[in-house]
């Protein structure tokens, strides 16, 4: 299958995720509770270190950077393996949950954390490398991060669905990537696709109601800044819960060996 087929694959599994989002609009509820969790956290850690600073770089505020890399990348992919759990439900057959899946998530926190911990740790790394004078390091950089991403692209449904080490969760990872490297990129790429146009939307709607609404005054003004924010902060939060659905389809088709209830006739390529 060519690059055009893979990308009609990915299309296609944006169009199936959106169908599982229509018919179970709960799971927005995941990306939408881990956003405001994520946001609080950065604001609450990040208020304190410059508070404690007194605005001064030092070891206090790089700490707490540090530490923000490592929280908000613990509440996202938390509130990634609660969605990609009732996902699976709804596969199943069931109703999916809230409370139910983020249970089964916290009871992976410390695979969770540890995942966090790893992911910040390479998270600074590629940063230092970003940021040299030299360019081989930059070079090394881009590779570094995309090899990366591949390889981690399936982390955090192999922790919430199976029990094995950190170690074995990026060689598992790794190995569904490479059975199923097409479909993964196919899927990041229609799933970009769509967001992209959900946010257009969004924007459109915030020109719209610019222009209808009376934006010269401050009421207006605020109206229409209100518009703006749910609109396109709307269109993300679906494209990140496209993005979970997606993911947890193929991580089913790769295990369970059955193409998932919304993705029926697709040709994954296999």
């Amino acid at each position: 299958m060519g690059i055009f087929g893979r990308l009609a694959t990915g299309l296609r599994l944006a169009r199936g995720s959106l169908a599982v989002l229509r018919d179970h609009p709960k799971l927005l509820a995941f990306p939408l509770i881990g956003g405001v969790a994520g946001l609080v956290f950065i604001a609450t850690l990040l208020g304190g270190a410059v508070v404690g600073t007194g605005g001064e770089s030092g070891p206090v505020l790089y700490a707490a950077l540090f530490g923000i890399y490592v929280g908000s990348t613990f509440i996202a992919s938390f509130f990634t393996a609660a969605l990609m759990h009732a996902t699976r439900e709804t596969f199943h057959g069931e109703q999916p949950s809230v409370r139910r899946s983020m249970a089964a998530a916290w009871r992976h926190k410390w695979s969770l954390l540890a995942w966090a911990v790893v992911a910040a740790v390479v998270g600074v790394l590629i940063r230092a490398l970003e940021e040299s004078n030299e360019l081989v390091a930059q070079v090394v950089a881009v590779f570094f991060a995309l090899g990366w991403a591949v390889m981690t692209y399936f982390v955090v449904p192999v922790i919430v669905f199976e029990d094995t080490g950190l170690r074995g969760t990026f060689s598992r990872s790794g190995g569904l990537v490479k059975e199923l490297w097409g479909e993964s990129l196919g899927a990041e790429a229609g799933v970009s696709i769509v967001t992209f146009l959900l946010v257009l939307v969004g924007v459109v709607v915030t020109a719209v109601a610019f222009f209808v609404l009376p934006s010269g005054t401050l009421a207006g003004f605020l109206v229409v800044v209100a518009i703006g924010a749910v609109a396109i902060v709307g269109a993300l939060l679906v494209g990140m819960a496209l993005t979970g659905i997606a993911k947890t389809a193929l991580y089913v088709y790769a295990t369970e060996d059955e193409t998932p209830p919304y993705f029926g006739g697709m040709d994954f390529g296999r």
